[in-house]
């Protein structure tokens, strides 16, 4: 009983931690998402995986977003069935891997050459710590981490 509760807790606790392996990029950085601005020197050496988000800030109404295809990218023109996104601080997180392209459509934006970015997407960061040993006699290991999910789990079984 106490190794599945142990799994349990362990599975809990993953679904809490594997999140936080994420990271937001504010593209454009504090300039945000505006004309003038080289997205392609920005987005170089960055790392982008499943999961990270960008977050595109811009003054609402002056710019939006929409996410493309190669050659909805290549023509500064969006798809018909793309949907701009206007809010002026929009979340977008990478769900799968792959070449992702994302332009504003406003005037000439786009056409201008500025306001178009192209990124890859790399498969999800997996957990960087190794799973707790466990304990035969006790279905628990001895590592602080295994004491937390044990001490987390027994406080959300107090809360059911």
């Amino acid at each position: 009983m106490a190794s599945v509760n142990f799994f349990v807790a362990f599975a809990l606790i993953s679904a809490i931690i594997a999140p936080a392996l994420a990271t937001d990029f504010v593209v454009g950085d504090e300039a945000g998402w505006k004309t003038n601005f080289d997205y392609k020197t920005w987005a170089a050496g960055k790392e982008f995986h499943v999961g990270d988000k960008l977050i595109f800030n811009y003054p609402a109404g002056v710019h939006n977003v929409h996410k493309a295809d190669l050659a909805s990218f290549q023509s500064c023109t969006p798809s018909s069935t793309s949907v701009a996104l206007t809010t002026g601080s929009d979340v977008i997180t990478l769900a799968s891997e792959g070449k992702k392209w994302y332009l504003c459509s406003i005037a000439s934006h786009c056409a201008s050459g500025n306001m178009k970015l192209a990124i890859t997407v790399l498969p999800q960061v997996e957990s960087p710590a190794p799973a707790p040993e466990v304990s035969a006699a006790t279905g628990f290991g001895s590592s602080a981490l295994t004491l937390w999910i044990g001490a987390a789990f027994t406080t959300l079984m107090m809360m059911i």
